[in-house]
Formats: C-alpha cells, structure tokens, sequence
C-alpha cells in the first residue's frame, strides 16, 4: 500500500511529531516579534479582550443575496466574500489578518511560548511513520527480511522525507530515498505519498507544494535517489486524493489521474478520478484509460497491488459518506467488480495466499471479516472466517500465514492473530489506553505496528510469527519533555438522549476537582473516524499551566463502529453537536472546570461542530479556536470541494436533507445581540479541502452581531491549506498562536516548564 494522507478531515489534535502519518495530520506555526505591553494593568484588560485594546474590526460591508430552498428563504449578506480572486475580498481578509496579527502578537508570553515550541523541537527524536516492506526479489520468501521504506519527520527539518532501513532495529542501515527540504529550502514541497515497486528497486513519489496537495507523481531510483525523467501531472488532489500501483516487474504503473484542461469543464478538473496506465521511457500523453469512467463524479480511488504482482485492486469510495465499490484487474488484463457501494464492504486487502480479505459492516456495525478466493471474485463465494464481537475492527492485515487485526475498545486499540481461516484466535497484549496507529506484516510473516497513548511517544513493536509477546523497536520516538505526573482517566457523559459519550479526561496528578480548571475540551464527530489515543508533547504548555486536556469519543465517529458513525451524520448530524454539549456540561457539573475556565477546540468537521457549539451554547465556554472550519451548510457542495461532503453532510436537494442542515447551518444560527465567547477562526488561503470563505463569512457575521465585547479574530495562512503539507515552522507559528490565545482568555498564568 502507498503511504498516503487519506484522513479526508484534519484532525487538530493528533500529535505533531506524528504529523506525517494517518491523513490527516497537521499543525501549527512559529512567529514574528512579540510586543510586550507597556504595563500589567494593560495585559489583564488585553487578556479579557478588552475592545479599546482588541482593536475594533473594520466594517464590513452587507450585500445580501435571497435564495429559496424548498419554499424556505435564506439569506446571505455576505455571499460576496466567497470570490477569492475578489479585491474587495482581498483586502478585507488582509485587513482583519492584520487585525488577529497586532492583537496575537502583543499577548505577554506569545514571544516566550514561540520560543519553548521552538527549542522542545529541536530536541526532538526522529519518528518513523508509514512503513511499507519490500523484499529484496520482489518475490516472498520466508524468512526473508526484506526492505522497509518509511516517511521520517526530523526538526528542525520543515518537511518529512522518505527513507529506507533494513531493519527496524538497524538505525545506521538508514538511506536517504528523497528529502525534500533539499529540494525546496523554503520547505513547501511535501511528499504526498509514495509507493515502492514490488522489488523496492524504484519508488513512484507524489510531491505537492504549498499544502495545495495537488500532486505530480515522479520516480526515483532508491538505491541512488536519482530521479527518473518520467512525470505525471495531476495525479493527486484533495479530497479524493491518489493513488498508484506498480505492474509486476517494475516497468510501468497503474495511477489515478483527474481530467486535463479540454476533457472536461473547468468546474470538474478536480473530479471524475480515473484510472490510466503509464509504461516507463513513454510520455505520459500516450498513457492508456484503464477503468473509471463508471465511477462517480466525486470518486476517490485508492490502488494495490498483489506481491506477486498479479493482481490490482481498486478501492472507490463514493465521496467522503464512508461507502465503498471494489474492482480487481485480472491477470487476463479485464477488470472485474467484486462489491457495489451497497455491499457495506469497508476494507479490501490483497492476501499472500491468493485470496481477498474483506472488513463487511453488512449486518455488522462493528464488522466480520470475509475471505474471498481470487479464483473465483465474486463476493457470493466469500466466506465468513472471524465473526462479528464487541471490538470495532479497525484494520485488517494479511501476512504469509496469519491475518492480523487491529481493533477499536471505544478509542483505545487491541490487536488479535488469527490463521488465514480465522482460526486460533491469539490477542497480542499493547499498552493500556494507547492506540494502535498503524500495521504492518513482514516477509517473514512478523508483524511491526506503531502505538502511542496520551503519555507515551509513539514506537514500533516487533511480534515475532507465531508469538504474542511485542518487543520495542529502535524506531521510536523520545519526548523532549516528560509526562511522568500525568494522569489519564475514561469517563462518561450522558447525552441529550441518554446515549453514554467516553471522555478521556488528560490532566496533573494531584489536580483539585474544584470548578477552577482550565480545561480544553477537543472534538471532531464525523466520517467515521475515531478519536484514538495519540501523544503530544507540546501540550506540556498546558499541563504546566494548570490545564486539564479532554477528548471527546462523540458519535459521528467510528469509536463503537457504523451505527456510531451513522447516528452523527446526515439528518442526524444534530446528535454530535448534543453529544459534545453534553461533555462540556458533564467537566462543569464534575467540578473539573466552569464555563468561564472552559475553552473548546476542534478543525475541519471539527470546525463545524465549533460553530454549531458557538451558535447553540455560546456560554457554556469563554474560548473557542476553530480551524479550516465548514459553517455556511446550505452552500457547503456548491464550494470546489464540497460536493465530496454530500454523502456524509446531504444536500439541499432533497428536503428532509435540507431541512436538517438548515437547522444547525452555524452561519445561518449567529443571531444579533448575542454575547459570544472569545474566538479564535484559522484557516488556509490553499485550503482544497474546505473553501477558505466558510471562515470569512463566518467571522464577519459574528464580529457583526456579537454583544460581549470578547475578540473574534481570523487568521489566514497564505502558505498553507488544509494543513497537510505545512512547513513545520509555519505549524509552530499556528500552535504558539493558539497556546498564547487560550492563555490569555481563560486568564492561565505562568508556572516553571518542565524541561
């Protein structure tokens, strides 16, 4: 499998030493001078956002626009800060960045707190994420060790770079494949992702810039990092993303591709992912159409290829909902469908033994695993080999003679072996609270996964074939600072309809349950991706501040499997936004803070449940940071990206679907005259993924009608997007920004930082 950043939604609090790895990961940037004020007097009236000091936002002009929805009329005085080429918009975007700017910038300790971020990750280990194995032949060979690619991410370096090992316990083995900081000194070229041919002698790499994530696929030679003269433009682009897949004996690759400028209107250059053929020497103008003119408009396509080379499996998810169509090129060169989106076949992996292995949810919230002989590739002739239980089966992993799989306990992970019949089930013991991040079966038939929790720093462990006992390996990571005193408790909200919500309750031992916490409350509920355990260590700002960090299990993610996932998503979208209130009112009535101590914060879909917190709970909280953030959901499918969300968010075109996000649409919620709590919008001028206007039109329409005298700010990154692909410095610049602004509102003081 390619290493890939297929989160579809950034998730804001997943670990930034990690930030490569798993989609989605991003954070956060590092700064300008800092403007101390002149007195003590001025700080404490800054802090509480005073507006003479908070300097007032320009006006902001109202061009309203009626537009009716199945007999329902909806205004929009501020459609016009959608056009991003705008002057107008332009200008006002500059004006209010310079506004957050001046305001951030002159907060006591924002120049101290860049500098600690700065200097914990200087001191940082290196992290290994996204391994991917090859042997040396390209073909199985028991015993064989093999080759292991992963991405490294190495401050102060601004981006990872891809590496090769021989051995996860043989760190001087390490080669440099690609660094791409050589090849923009600025940092804002990332890796994508990659994939190595199946004898791991060459290595298909997609590189972005800027954090577009619009991607151009090159080849290198691994041995050398010579690059081969071979490109091919347009192959990856949020949120679909992309995909290759090397044919048998390394001379050409299967890819995904988007239209090219001419095939299809302006407005579908970015949809309609299809796959094509590219044979080395060859420019990519004669590459051949494979298969997907079938598939949706809003198709994201991901591609693997069997070890013998056989066989290519196409996995075609139908936009961002969570369904799923598999297709398999046969060794006769004919591609065959094996399941509809209908099916409810969440995972398809090519096996060692000529067998598909399936993860159904058919009948199955939690899921049953299907084994399906390729002799025969239709999905009535798959066999049932692990049944459905309580665990939510998160990953499966096929090796020469075991299938491993990873599970989900309501967030934290376990992992079981079976036999390649699901027999012999065998639970290979991990740390308690902690999750399973990633897996990985050997050419020997061992297994290397990644864990973490909330207090310890990711590492790779070894289980050798047949054991159960995991041995650490050298690829792990080491903290900068130390989480020796901190304390992890799970405990549960009852929501508004009595459904139980897990929080992970993250804290200083020895802390007083006296409702004078500051506390932090993170969330995300949506698309079937689950909150897991995940470590941090720059939350030991927090910490050393008196600060209690929570996690939120809410539904709308895949904690306890799809009927979690589907009771917070179209029409029941409303259930994750009571789920979330019901956490913050439970760390209130716990005596573990008070709404004034209380700060939430949440991106992406993320974002969205801030803006529904902000609109139905505005004083349940003092602060909210919001990031990349969807907010106006009657036009969230008209955005370029948008219509991907169709399937997880509706659309306004079927009524029911209509009336439910008109009903919790945060932008059509901000009611006049309302005290609002202290905000913080961020967002990404090359966001791909959430159009950057949702945080404009948002923010003004706050700033209009808010009566609190709280600041309401926007910041605008110009070099980043939705967050992938974010130089490290512009990340730490993000981070201090948000510590410096969740200090001063909830009124967090300065203690000793642990070195």
């Amino acid at each position: 499998m390619p290493w890939l950043l297929r989160h579809h939604r950034y998730q804001l609090h997943v670990s930034e030493t990690d930030f490569a790895t798993d989609a989605a990961r991003f954070f956060l940037r590092l700064m300008r001078a800092n403007l101390f004020l002149s007195s003590v007097a001025a700080a404490s009236a800054l802090a509480l956002g005073n507006p003479t000091l908070a300097e007032r936002a320009p006006e902001t002009p109202k061009k309203p626009v009626s537009t009716e929805y199945h007999g329902v009329t909806v205004e929009d005085p501020y459609q016009w800060l959608e056009n991003d080429e705008d002057p107008q918009v332009k200008a006002w975007s500059g004006a209010e960045n310079q506004r957050t700017r001046k305001y951030l910038d002159s907060l006591p300790d924002r120049a101290a707190i860049e500098k600690q971020l700065t200097g914990w990750y200087a001191k940082t280990s290196p992290s290994y994420s996204s391994l991917v194995s090859r042997s040396a032949t390209g073909r199985i060979r028991r015993g064989e060790p093999g080759i292991l690619f992963a991405m490294k991410f190495q401050p102060p370096k601004q981006q990872p770079l891809l590496v090769t090992l021989t051995s996860a316990d043989d760190l001087k083995s390490e080669k440099v494949v690609l660094d791409p900081n050589v090849l923009d000194t600025q940092g804002k070229t990332a890796i994508d992702w990659f994939v190595p041919s199946l004898d791991g002698k060459l290595v298909a790499i997609s590189l972005s810039k800027g954090g577009s994530e619009d991607g151009t696929l090159h080849f290198y030679e691994t041995a050398t990092g010579k690059a081969l003269p071979d490109t091919i433009a347009h192959v990856q682009y949020p949120t679909a993303g992309g995909s290759a897949a090397w044919n048998a004996d390394g001379t050409a690759v299967y890819y995904t591709r988007f239209p090219r400028k001419g095939e299809r209107p302006d407005d579908d250059l970015n949809f309609y992912q299809q796959i094509y053929f590219h044979e080395f020497g060859t420019p990519d103008t004669e590459d051949t159409y494979s298969i997907g003119k079938e598939f949706p408009r809003i198709a994201e396509i991901t591609l693997q290829t069997s070890r013998d080379g056989k066989y290519i499996l196409a996995t075609v998810a139908n936009g961002d909902g969570g369904e799923f169509a598999h297709y398999l090129l046969r060794p006769d060169g004919t591609w065959k469908q094996i399941t509809q989106f209908s099916d409810q076949i969440k995972i398809a992996r090519l096996g060692r033994d000529n067998a598909l292995y399936l993860l159904s949810r058919a009948d199955a919230p939690r899921g049953k695993i299907l084994r399906l002989p390729l002799e025969v590739p239709e999905l009535k002739n798959a066999a049932e080999i692990v049944a459905a239980g309580e665990a939510v089966i998160e990953y499966i992993v096929p090796s020469t003679d075991a299938l491993y799989v990873g599970d989900l306990l309501g967030g934290p992970s376990q992992i079981r072996r079976f036999d390649l019949n699901g027999k012999n089930e065998m639970v290979i013991p991990i740390p308690q609270i902690s999750a399973v991040q990633e897996m990985l079966a050997l050419e020997d038939g061992s297994l290397l996964f990644r864990d973490a929790s909330y207090t310890e720093p990711a590492a790779w462990f070894r289980c050798a074939n047949e054991k159960t006992e995991p041995v650490k390996t050298a690829l792990r990571s080491t903290s900068p600072v130390s989480f020796s005193d901190i304390e992890v408790r799970r405990e549960f909200a009852t929501s508004k309809d009595g459904t139980k919500i897990p929080l992970n309750i993250i804290f200083r031992k020895g802390m007083k349950r006296d409702g004078q916490n500051p506390t932090l409350l993170y969330g995300y509920g949506g698309y079937g991706i689950s909150m897991s355990p995940n470590f941090e260590f720059t939350r030991r700002l927090w910490f050393d501040r008196g600060g209690v960090y929570v996690v939120a299990n809410i539904r709308g993610g895949g904690e306890f499997g799809e009927d979690w996932h589907k009771a917070g998503n179209l029409t029941k979208k409303q259930n994750v936004f009571d789920d979330f209130a019901a956490a913050a009112e439970y760390l209130i009535k716990e005596n573990y803070t008070r709404p004034e101590k209380l700060a939430i914060q949440g991106g992406s879909n993320g974002g969205l449940l801030m803006g529904a917190m902000i609109t139905q709970h505005p004083d349940l909280m003092q602060a909210v940071v919001s990031s990349v953030g969807v907010y106006d959901m009657v036009r969230v499918e008209l955005a370029p990206n948008g219509a991907f969300n169709v399937t997880e968010f509706g659309t306004v075109k079927d009524p029911e679907q209509f009336k439910a996000l008109y009903a919790y649409s945060p932008y059509h919620h901000v009611a006049d005259g309302t005290k609002y709590p202290s905000i913080l919008m961020m967002t990404g001028a090359n966001d791909g993924r959430v159009a950057p206007y949702h945080s404009r039109k948002m923010t003004a329409r706050l700033i209009e009608a808010n009566k609190s005298g709280n600041p309401i700010f926007l910041r605008t990154s110009s070099s980043a997007g939705h967050g992938i692909g974010t130089a490290l410095s512009e990340r730490i610049k993000q981070l201090a920004d948000i510590y410096a602004f969740l200090f001063a509102q909830l009124g967090m003081k300065k203690e000793m930082i642990k070195k």
